[in-house]
């Protein structure tokens, strides 16, 4: 195997008191205390946090915000992405499928597989033993990272492995890859689940911790955006046809101004979204889990307005850890073309431009906004931030009952929950009745704004991960 290269990613320090302006009195002072706690307990020791993207997907997002702001509460916060071949890669979104239940490309997870993996995370661990010093905290994160546990453990770091994904029923698939996988998290100090029904069979009972994942409010993702400048951004990035008056601009994470330059790719002929129309919209990674073929289908098949489809996802190529992306987007295509030219004429699939990520999240932002209805299809879903990203701007959103996205939508008050995502005339009734009924889609947004002011910003994660890792050092083992 070619060496790999552990590289870090290093965002700038972020103060939390911006989060004061939208919390209540009580949840600020909550949020204050903390972090003055945080100073004393850590002390000189460091918080890694280990993934294998920078950039792509949930969880990449996440650290994006959560360590700019542990390193402005003065906490010296560390990301490294480790590295890995087209091989790694193809094993680890199998072990991704299974904790799914989901088949992904029916390869097997043998012997040559777990050499395979093994191997890869061996030499990204010669790599990290340099970076890690004794009582370190090394957060790993993922199936990508669980071979990283036991050399973490020995370089005398505290060791937290953190898993983003699940489902809640298990099945003999799920059990294959947590037997691959077992082995390997033996010696983590702390095992950390997005909600309960996560868990494994088997792991200890004491070591378990259920923190949920949040949004940052003030990421170019979600700060609020005039509607003039969605419109522009919308115009710059080539997704609404036009010019608008003023400039595409919006705040990017290290606090300066900037505007999109990037553009997007109407995959297949598709043309730019018309001003004035409703929109339902889907964004996510090209994954069959995210089900954006049967969104698709779906919608063509069972709305009866005269509504766009807007699929929105990362330029195929531009995430490294997800081998299958270009294929999902290539089965979307396929079926688009099935339709007639009509329909297919109010289908849009786009896929975003990566090289700047934060020009990326404005452009998410903007569509997310544009949004009539924002939906997330999934079969399965860890947590499914885009939920809650969409729930911010007060967008009302139809998703499937799997998962954290269970966890973040009361039916019926801050979003609509399909028991059955697989139901494509049940999905298509749902996104219907948002789109007939604005004064219901309305109030359901914004209760789904309150929710994720409520439960689902960066200062409530914060304060859970703060008790988490209290608890760790004053345990001492």
């Amino acid at each position: 195997m070619a060496p790999v290269r552990v590289t870090e990613v290093t965002p700038a320090p972020l103060d939390l008191s911006r989060f004061r302006g939208i919390l209540t009195p009580s949840a600020w002072e909550a949020v204050a205390r903390g972090m003055e706690r945080a100073r004393d307990v850590f002390g000189s020791r460091r918080v890694i946090n280990v993934n294998s993207t920078a950039r792509g997907g949930g969880v990449a997002e996440l650290l994006q915000g959560m360590i700019a702001y542990v390193r402005g509460a003065g906490v010296e916060g560390h990301w490294l992405v480790i590295a890995g071949d087209t091989g790694f890669f193809t094993v680890t979104k199998r072990l991704h499928n299974r904790l799914h239940d989901a088949e992904g490309d029916g390869g097997s997870l043998g012997e040559r597989e777990a050499r395979i993996y093994a191997a890869t995370l061996d030499a990204n661990a010669g790599e990290l033993r340099a970076r890690v010093s004794p009582g370190d905290i090394v957060i790993l994160h993922d199936p990508q990272t669980a071979g990283l546990v036991t050399p973490m453990r020995e370089a005398g770091a505290m060791v937290l492995w953190r898993c983003h994904i699940g489902v809640d029923r298990v099945t003999p698939l799920v059990r294959s890859a947590w037997d691959f996988l077992r082995p390997h998290l033996r010696d983590a100090h702390r095992y950390v689940f997005s909600r309960r029904a996560f868990v494994w069979e088997d792991l200890d009972p004491s070591r378990i911790e259920i923190v949920p994942p949040s949004i940052d409010a003030f990421s170019p993702k979600n700060q609020d955006l005039d509607p003039s400048v969605v419109a522009s951004i919308l115009a710059a990035a080539g997704i609404a046809p036009g010019r608008s008056e003023v400039p595409p601009r919006y705040q990017r994470v290290e606090g300066r101004f900037a505007e999109v330059s990037a553009r997007v790719e109407l995959v297949d002929g598709s043309k730019p979204v018309p001003p004035g129309e409703p929109v339902v919209l889907q964004v996510s990674r090209w994954d069959r889990l995210k089900d954006p073929v049967g969104v698709l289908q779906g919608s063509a098949d069972h709305l009866r307005s005269d509504a766009h489809l807007v699929l929105a996802g990362p330029a195929a190529e531009a995430v490294a850890d997800d081998p299958e992306g270009a294929a999902v987007l290539q089965e979307v295509v396929a079926a688009r073309r099935q339709l007639s030219p009509a329909r297919r004429d109010r289908i849009h699939l786009l896929a975003l431009p990566m090289d700047d990520i934060q020009d990326n999240a404005a452009i998410v932002n903007a569509l997310q906004r544009r949004a009539t209805v924002v939906v997330q299809k999934s079969l399965a879903e860890g947590f499914g931030l885009t939920v809650a990203e969409a729930m911010w701007k007060a967008r009302p959103v139809v998703a499937g009952r799997v998962g954290g996205i269970q966890d973040q939508i009361e039916h019926g008050v801050t979003g609509i929950l399909l028991d059955d995502p697989r139901d494509l005339a049940a999905f298509g009734a749902a996104v219907e009745s948002l789109l007939q009924d604005p004064g219901r889609a309305r109030r359901i947004g914004e209760a789904a704004r309150e929710r994720v002011r409520t439960d689902l910003l960066h200062t409530t994660h914060l304060l859970h991960y703060l008790r988490v890792l209290e608890g760790l050092i004053a345990a001492g083992d």
